[in-house]
């Protein structure tokens, strides 16, 4: 059988051509290879350059090669958290002829490590919280959408920094399942799942010594229970109001809107006697802030980064002469943005040192930035400027910054 590359891109399958997919993947020469952190894998799993880009390669049977190649996808057309699905390359034999597995290639998602190098030093219990938070927000997308994961775990999962929080993305699909709705018992079928498997992985981190003591191991596997559980209620709830108290539905929408989402589709109905109304929604969407900031600034951004600057780009034009809501002769909100993102955002990151960036991304280094400025600013009791503390930053703090999500890799 012929060597078969099936790609989301029609430029992947020239760039993946030159990788030795006549060798098994174990035994790669270092020549193709990025130096990554890896998580722990039940296939062989490697990080290789194709092009410009650096990608996750995993060897693994055939049919199951294709069928997470489908599933990931279909998350990406759901705009769920996951990293990219590139190609499914089957019919691989080797110098010999002989059959080799299948392998699946996804994109290296930037800025990203998996939680055993997250452990490489023992973590703060508050880190730990962040992480717990985040997975409850990834596994509750998922449901939302229809997806049981079938195999919930810190291993399966990668993180990256969003502004002091963390996000989550799923990285191996291979047991999960797409339905157009899940029932009660399928939810708590994936919970359950995840709770013994974060418990294992940290009962494994806790014999190695890896672990903060204050941690229990089989506390935080349910500590994932109830932060999903809270967060799917919230979003799932059925509200009863009084007849004409429509505020209340505006509050209660608005509060979705706080913690990320958007409600897409919603259900309001009356009572028979006119005295109350019923509020549900139908359809929520994560990533409110992502899509504000998007059209405003064309800055794509985690969900607590996009926050972040928006308080800050509403901050700076509220101090803009042509800055007058309801006025219509005033500046769009879309221009004035825009005038932000070139003459204030777009100045201060580069004003960091592209060698001292290590892994964040220009929206992390803007939400490091305005901490700063706060903390400097509470020390000397007055706003020191964004200037100010972008040359402490890069003086002061950089130089002995040793936390990077992942390390430079080589050109």
């Amino acid at each position: 059988m012929a060597l078969q590359i099936s790609a989301t891109n029609p430029e992947h399958p020239a760039l993946l051509l030159e990788l030795p997919w006549d060798v098994p993947l174990e035994e790669w020469p270092e020549d193709y290879l990025v130096p990554l952190p890896r998580g722990i894998s039940r296939h062989v799993v490697r990080y290789a350059r194709a092009g410009d880009e650096v990608i996750a390669v995993k060897e693994l049977a055939e049919r199951p090669a294709l069928r997470e190649y489908e599933l990931l996808r279909d998350l990406d057309r759901l705009t769920i958290p996951a990293v990219d699905p590139l190609a499914v390359i089957t019919g691989r034999t080797d110098a010999q002829g002989a059959p080799l597995e299948s392998v699946l290639v996804t994109r290296h998602l930037g800025g990203s490590m998996p939680y055993r190098s997250m452990f490489e030093t023992t973590m703060r219990p508050a880190t730990m919280h962040r992480l717990m938070d985040a997975l409850a927000v990834l596994l509750v997308r998922l449901h939302l959408a229809g997806f049981a994961w079938g195999d919930c775990s810190l291993s399966n999962t990668l993180f990256r920094r969003d502004a002091g929080a963390y996000a989550a993305y799923l990285v191996d699909a291979e047991t999960g399942d797409l339905h157009p709705q899940l029932s009660n018992g399928q939810r708590e079928y994936d919970l359950d799942l995840a709770r013994v498997n974060i418990s294992g992985e940290l009962l494994d981190l806790e014999a190695s010594g890896a672990l903060h003591p204050s941690l229990d191991p089989i506390e935080f596997g349910f500590e994932i229970c109830t932060r999903y559980g809270e967060l799917w209620e919230e979003l799932t709830r059925t509200s009863v109001y009084p007849a004409g108290k429509y505020q209340y539905i505006e509050r209660r929408i608005r509060r979705l809107n706080d913690l990320g989402f958007d409600v897409a589709e919603m259900q309001i109905e009356h009572s028979l006697d006119g005295d109350s109304v019923t509020f549900v929604p139908k359809v929520v969407d994560a990533g409110h802030h992502q899509r504000q900031l998007l059209r405003l600034t064309g800055l794509d951004a985690e969900e607590n980064q996009a926050r972040r600057l928006l308080n800050d780009l509403e901050s700076w034009m509220a101090t803009q002469d042509d800055y007058a809501p309801g006025d219509p002769l005033a500046a769009r909100p879309e221009v004035l943005a825009h005038r932000w993102v070139r003459d204030v955002f777009r100045p201060t990151v580069r004003a960091v040192p592209l060698e001292l960036r290590g892994a964040m991304d220009p929206a992390e280094i803007y939400h490091e930035l305005l901490e700063h400025r706060w903390y400097l600013s509470e020390h000397a009791q007055h706003d020191i400027g964004l200037d100010k503390a972008v040359e402490d930053y890069i003086e002061n703090v950089l130089p002995r910054a040793r936390e990077t999500l992942e390390p430079v890799t080589p050109e």
